[in-house]
């Protein structure tokens, strides 16, 4: 007897799913979902070409790596899935884009160990505690001014993307008036794809969803105008930090010894960019996922309810892999190498599709559906296992505890209205938009925290 692969839910054919090709990232998530699972269902992992692009060329395609079996074993060897010379682009970005974007990510140890020590004292169990009442006074004042907007706004500006970026921000010394700026140029850093950030226009009339010639050049010039902006920005934090240090991570940084080494200015710009840039893009998405989430599934909000915070860790982490905010990642094979039956080559690009591996039905049963009490929940939303699982995993989720308690003490009915505005993007699974509705108070005790009830 032999196993069809070709077909997968809903009638979903292996033709039908184009990684390389836009128009499948415009698809709804369900659709994206279908058509991953028809990856998964085949014999071994696909090869996706890339259309030829301006500036760049005709590049080679890469391994789709969608298992969670695939993606897991390529996290733990670096020696042989390899994050240089890029893990965040399909393509090898010119290098106008990628002298600001190389950093820390992009690198494989010794370098990326080395300086990944000195970051991660700054994420370490005793800076974070230090950090608890700061995060819970920003989320309290972030909802009093949400009460104050009103019902109707959009939730993701006016709440999901206010509280990440204030915190790195504050941890970076970065001041309050450069907040707004920060997430401008963060929003074009990793909506490199979505013309509504790079100014560019789509071209179909090829059959494959790229951006014209003209939206190309349009893109890579605000891409790159990004990146300075945000090195300019780095480079002044970093100058006032070496001439009179303070306990912000600008100035850990800035004046660190590495083996008898410090940060080149573009190593420490390309990192600065990377901490800004990450560390307010996967929460605020995972806050606008969650508010989605809970308003379509009325009986998980009812659990969570009944019993916050015994079921908000959980919560939390289904949120994450079900909407697996960073959607990929890219390694490069060093050298020829056979892993789960597939032998790939040396010079093969492969691509760890995070969003994938956390809907693998060999690993979690029932995967398409969301419960915030499924136990065990191995994901792999914050990075595979191995030296690139996510700095800012636990600081993620304290900032979602915190928020999330003060929104659902203080607005217990607070819903999405509509559907979101995503973005246009393989890279990350991102609401530009979503509306939110709810009863406003009809008083707020002053001084009263959420943590005290409702």
């Amino acid at each position: 007897m032999t196993t069809d692969y070709s077909t997968g839910p809903s009638g979903f054919t292996l033709e039908d799913v184009n990684l390389g090709d836009l128009r499948f990232w415009e698809r709804p998530l369900d659709e994206r979902a279908q058509g991953f699972a028809v990856l998964r269902a085949q014999p071994g992992p696909q090869f996706f070409t890339l259309p030829k692009m301006p500036f760049v060329g005709q590049q080679p395609g890469s391994w789709a790596l969608v298992r969670h079996a695939d993606v897991a074993e390529a996290s733990r060897n670096p020696e042989v899935f390899s994050s240089e010379p890029t893990a965040t682009q399909p393509i090898d970005a010119p290098g106008i884009v990628d002298r600001y974007f190389r950093s820390m990510i992009d690198m494989d140890d010794p370098r990326h160990a080395k300086i990944r020590r000195i970051v991660s004292r700054a994420f370490s169990p005793r800076m974070l505690a230090k950090a608890e009442d700061d995060i819970a006074a920003r989320a309290k004042r972030i909802v009093d001014e949400l009460i104050e907007a009103g019902p109707g706004v959009d939730f993701v500006a006016n709440a999901a993307v206010r509280l990440p970026v204030e915190v790195i921000c504050d941890m970076l010394g970065i001041p309050a008036e450069q907040h707004a700026k920060v997430v401008k140029l963060s929003n074009i850093s990793t909506g490199y794809t979505d013309p509504e950030y790079v100014g560019a226009t789509m071209d179909y009339s090829t059959g494959v969803g790229k951006m014209s010639h003209l939206g190309m050049a349009r893109s890579m010039g605000t891409i790159a105008s990004a990146g300075w902006q945000l090195h300019r920005l780095a480079t002044k934090l970093g100058k006032e930090r070496i001439a009179k240090p303070t306990d912000d991570l600008t100035s850990a940084l800035v004046n660190a010894n590495i083996d008898g080494e410090q940060l080149t200015p573009q190593e420490f710009g390309a990192f600065f960019l990377l901490l800004v840039v990450a560390g307010n893009e996967t929460t605020r998405n995972a806050l606008a996922h969650t508010l989605k989430l809970l308003t379509d599934h009325p009986d998980q909000r009812a659990l969570l309810m009944e019993d916050f915070d015994g079921r908000i860790a959980g919560a939390i982490e289904e949120v994450i892999r079900y909407a697996s905010p960073v959607i990929f990642m890219r390694r490069n094979v060093t050298r020829d190498h056979e892993m789960n039956g597939h032998q790939y080559r040396k010079g093969d690009k492969v691509m760890l599709y995070y969003w994938a591996a956390n809907r693998d039905e060999a690993v979690f049963t029932d995967p398409e559906k969301f419960d915030i009490t499924r136990s065990p929940n191995p994901h792999i939303g914050f990075g595979g296992p191995g030296p690139h699982f996510c700095l800012g995993a636990n600081l993620a989720r304290r900032e979602l505890t915190v928020m999330l308690r003060e929104l659902y003490t203080r607005l217990p009915d607070i819903r999405s209205e509509g559907e979101p505005d995503r973005l246009l993007s393989g890279f990350i699974n991102g609401y530009k938009r979503l509306n939110c509705t709810f009863t406003p108070p009809t008083s707020v005790p002053a001084g009263r925290s959420a943590s005290e009830g409702s």
